[in-house]
């Protein structure tokens, strides 16, 4: 029998490593860029029958952080960007979920669980979540040295709204909405894109995420900065695509126009294409046998 003291050091142990693999991690020391207070607007779980786990009223911003076992880190990284119409954060099955998987195969995964755009707690809403996107790269890369982290192999992932902001950070990486004193590198390595939200034109968008994001009567402007197939450019970072030909919420030519627009300027990229499936699968598509999550862990380790 393990004796009392022997007992106690393994529950340490054991506590120490849970601890490990999920960190929770304010983005923002001090003041949130571009908020302000409401009593309106409150931080929330929304209760569900389908048993996924779905967050609304984002204010205050997180990093959730998985390390993977110290003799498995590759010194690779994936922040990863739930969707939910820039309404709510599907933060289950589009988040945690995913990051326990990249954790597993030695790549140090985030969860960000960034702010929902809202006038009544934003001064400029259609910048927000970006902001916390380039504060979440920002962050992970001041960190690399003390997370074991290669900040040159620094990655993101976005599902549905998730992806639009995904790919946001990853076309949009020139400028900085959030100080930056030190000239941290904003730009993605690579990106992966599921199910994504490309494009706030009429014929391609998903009209939830661009009216929460833009409001109801966008400007011009504000459609082509925010329509990422018209701002890619050679340096934009390469590209795994995921769609569902059959997806009735977020087209799969949101995907379409950007593999185009990715390959007009010699962007290397990739599109794995389901033909049923739908919006919102996940990491599993019940309809098929093929897994996208080896194909993208095998596409990283090629870059």
């Amino acid at each position: 029998m393990l004796s009392m003291r022997t007992t106690v050091l393994l529950t340490l142990i054991v506590s120490s490593l849970v601890a490990k693999a999920q960190e929770e991690i304010p983005l923002y020391e001090n003041e949130i860029p571009n908020s302000r207070k409401s009593e309106k607007v409150s931080q929330h779980l929304l209760s569900s029958k389908d048993g996924i786990t779905r967050i609304a009223g984002v204010t205050n911003p997180v990093l959730y952080a998985y390390f993977p076992e110290k003799q498995k880190n590759t010194g690779k990284a994936v922040l990863i960007f739930p969707g939910g119409g820039y309404g709510i954060l599907a933060i289950g099955h589009e988040g945690h979920d995913v990051a326990k998987r990249f954790a597993a195969q030695g790549i140090s995964a985030f969860v960000v669980m960034y702010r929902l755009p809202n006038a009544q707690v934003m001064l400029q809403k259609d910048i927000g979540p970006l902001q916390d996107a380039q504060r979440a790269i920002q962050l992970v890369r001041e960190q690399a040295t003390e997370w074991d982290i290669n900040q040159h192999e620094v990655g993101v992932l976005g599902f549905s709204a998730g992806g639009h902001l995904a790919s946001t950070l990853s076309t949009h990486y020139q400028q900085s909405f959030i100080p930056n004193p030190d000239h941290i590198n904003l730009r993605p390595d690579f990106m992966i894109l599921a199910y994504p939200v490309i494009s706030m034109s009429d014929e391609l968008t998903h009209l939830g995420s661009r009216t929460n994001l833009l409001g109801s009567s966008p400007s011009e402007e504000q459609l082509i900065l925010f329509s990422n197939e018209r701002q890619v450019t050679q340096e934009t970072p390469p590209a795994f695509l995921i769609h569902a030909e059959d997806d009735n919420a977020v087209p799969i030519k949101n995907s379409l126009v950007f593999k185009q627009a990715l390959e007009n300027h010699q962007v290397a990229v990739e599109l794995l294409v389901y033909p049923k499936g739908g919006h919102g699968f996940g990491l599993n598509n019940s309809t098929s046998d093929i897994e996208w999550f080896p194909q993208v862990v095998d596409w990283i380790f090629k870059l």
